[in-house]
């Protein structure tokens, strides 16, 4: 199944594309996306093209922040009416609650999730890699970028992160980092999140209009109404954010969507689908990123991908790929060589 995501992710991308020295029509055009997309922000588009013209751009252009410099300029309203909705809300806390619910019709492919710890609070970016294997360094480092944005235009222009934290590793240069992030930026680090505190989450918002935010949801849920597809991006997201705690079974994934487990395995089957089958697909997904694009050992792999033991993680690869984890690795690093020393 095909993630699909609001073409205003895009948003900036022909400016930062020009500066970069690119030609954004040609490079729309070579990730299969048409270049009318651009004006079209409620259109709905593949994930997967979104990414492959991500890292393109930053590929040709030798610009390693591309992602990232798109979420300069990123407002509430390229959010269209969930940006509104988030802008009336009483707190910060309210705010993204109601992104988290209607995350699915916004980005398929993006999960959010706040863990709070004592003062410390964690706001995770899940990213689901999709079915065909491609770097997601940008789409993370935009996602990030936007959410501090959107972060500031909620509490404070001035408003900074306790930490910004990427899974990947640090670029050569990181001014446009610092400068749009903040100085505490880590790289290398276990999952993707900002940090901030339990008082950020909670400041009030003194321009909140709670009667315009009856209005909007009621259009909105009218709008939006759930359907199977919806169901099923709901299951996916919802596993891919508890398979890395070890807890992803078909029990805890209905207590989160609020059903009982019989509900959830009968609306399953009613789509041809089944618990198992999904997670497997989910567990090829993160996979491919983790064992060919990351820096991780394999031992850490298999504890992301939600296995008790290294051993279960190789048996279970090698039966999906038709060869070990370590020779996925191996052939990926050989590719890459002979791709840099290609004229």
């Amino acid at each position: 199944m095909t993630s699909l995501v609001r073409a205003a992710c895009l948003t900036n991308y022909r400016e930062v594309a020009q500066a970069s020295g690119l030609d954004p029509v040609r490079m729309l055009l070579d990730a299969n996306l048409s270049p009318s997309v651009l004006d079209e922000p409620d259109l709905m588009i593949p994930v997967e093209r979104v990414g492959r013209l991500l890292q393109a751009s930053a590929t040709v252009s030798g610009n390693e922040s591309f992602g990232l410099c798109m979420a300069r300029s990123r407002l509430l309203s390229n959010l269209g009416a969930v940006g509104l909705l988030m802008r009336d809300q009483q707190s910060l806390r309210d705010s993204l609650k109601l992104l988290m619910r209607y995350q699915a019709f916004l980005n398929g492919a993006l999960t959010l999730s706040i863990e709070e710890n004592g003062n410390t609070v964690v706001i995770r970016e899940l990213l689901m890699a999709g079915s065909t294997h491609q770097p997601t360094r940008q789409r993370v480092e935009l996602a990030l970028g936007v959410m501090v944005r959107l972060i500031r235009q909620l509490i404070g222009r001035d408003w900074q992160p306790r930490r910004v934290c990427f899974e990947h590793s640090a670029p050569r240069d990181l001014s446009v980092h610092t400068q749009l992030l903040g100085r505490h930026v880590e790289f290398d680090f276990e999952f993707n999140c900002i940090v901030c505190t339990r008082s950020d989450l909670d400041a009030r918002n003194e321009f909140a209009d709670p009667a315009m935010v009856r209005y909007a949801q009621q259009l909105l849920d009218a709008l939006l109404k759930p359907s199977d597809e919806t169901m099923l991006d709901e299951v996916r997201r919802t596993m891919f954010l508890l398979l890395p705690s070890g807890r992803c079974s078909i029990e805890k994934v209905s207590e989160h969507l609020g059903v009982v487990p019989r509900t959830l395995q009968r609306r399953l089957t009613d789509k041809g689908q089944s618990f198992s089958s999904l997670m497997n697909d989910i567990r090829k997904e993160q996979a491919s990123r983790y064992v060919v694009e990351g820096s991780r050992s394999l031992r850490e792999v298999a504890q992301l991908l939600g296995f008790t033991a290294p051993s279960s993680f190789s048996r279970w690869y090698q039966l999906q790929f038709g060869w070990s984890a370590k020779e996925s690795r191996t052939r990926a690093l050989a590719a890459q060589r002979a791709k840099d020393a290609a004229p």
